[in-house]
């Protein structure tokens, strides 16, 4: 009796461990979509992944990088992956044509964009309203660069359809394509910003929001950028997974807040880093403020957001967005309480 009585045991536990039912088995890979991942506003989705803190959280994940957020979404709408560490814009304009996607932890309080003129045309584009007729980089068509370009342009007085728009991706490719005078002005993120005007002493920015100040001027207000979303179905079918990537975000986030540019930077893969270490230290230490501290989205940013995109897209506009149903604190707040964290 004994015999058979450890046999059934050890069959159960077998059974067990092939169905995932035991305590803290992770599920199958989840894959992530980035939108160029040299940015540093997606600093803290790559951190983790190297940090080794989505295992800690119970979730096996692979990363897919893509050239901009764009593609991102493409790839989380189309099925090839299954989460978007991406700006949160994307849902809010998305809610637009009924389709339900939600951010579940978002890492950036600004977005980061700004609006640079290229070395080779600094003397003839002094204003946003010299770029009427010319051509402007983002990192791909459609992807929230693009979003903000319109929404600078419009604001300003010039027609977006005015404009010759040339994605050129984040990193190096956006650099060289402002250094060789392919394209007039560009709207970059850093390090690539820092790694330019160190070059260019008289590099020429028309719109900035790499910091709060500069958020708060040209928005109004705050404006999350960076999240980590996903449709709305995929997040209620698979909450464990959730739970855990909003886990691995907070506790990156903490680690960022408790250490050096120097440290976060011997982290990072160096092919993020690039050959430019200085210049990477030096973006991230201007940077380091843009990360949140919670992985919260602030009610009033998410309006905000919807506020520029009402101006800018008429499709918005027009639409009755239920805001509350575009992004949820309810992981990060567990997250945090896990944390011992506010």
């Amino acid at each position: 009796m004994s015999a058979l009585f450890r046999r059934f045991t050890t069959a159960l536990a077998a059974l067990v461990l092939s169905t995932g039912l035991m305590s803290g088995l992770a599920s199958a890979k989840v894959t992530i979509a980035v939108g160029g991942a040299s940015c540093l506003c997606y600093l803290p989705t790559m951190l983790a992944e190297s940090l080794g803190e989505f295992k800690k959280a119970g979730v096996e994940v692979e990363v897919i990088q893509f050239k901009g957020g764009s593609e991102s979404l493409k790839a989380v709408m189309g099925g090839s992956a299954d989460v978007a560490s991406g700006y949160f814009d994307h849902c809010v304009n998305l809610a637009a044509k009924g389709q339900h996607l939600q951010s579940f932890v978002v890492y950036d309080r600004f977005p980061g964009f700004a609006l640079v003129v290229s070395p080779k045309h600094t003397a003839e584009i002094k204003s946003v309203k010299d770029l009427a007729g010319k051509k402007v980089g983002v990192s791909a068509p459609g992807s929230s660069t693009d979003f903000f370009l319109k929404y600078i342009l419009s604001k300003n007085g010039v027609d977006p359809n005015s404009i010759g728009v040339i994605g050129v991706g984040l990193g190096s490719t956006a650099i060289a394509a402002m250094e060789q005078g392919q394209i007039d002005a560009a709207i970059m993120l850093d390090p690539a910003v820092t790694v330019l005007a160190g070059k260019y002493s008289d590099l020429k920015i028309l719109s900035d929001t790499r910091s709060q100040k500069d958020t708060l001027a040209v928005f109004g207000g705050e404006y999350p950028g960076g999240a980590l979303y996903a449709q709305a179905d995929w997040i209620k079918a698979h909450e464990k997974d959730v739970q855990g990537m909003a886990n691995a975000i907070v506790s990156t986030l903490k680690w960022i807040h408790s250490h050096t540019a120097e440290e976060i930077t011997e982290k990072m893969p160096p092919e993020l880093v690039g050959k430019d270490k200085a210049g990477y230290i030096a973006a991230l230490k201007n940077t380091m403020p843009m990360y949140s501290q919670t992985g919260r989205m602030d009610p009033k940013g998410a309006a905000a957001v919807l506020a520029v995109f009402s101006q800018s897209s008429p499709d918005v506009a027009k639409a009755n967005i239920d805001l509350s149903k575009t992004y949820t604190n309810t992981y990060v707040d567990a997250a945090n309480k896990k944390l011992g964290m506010k």
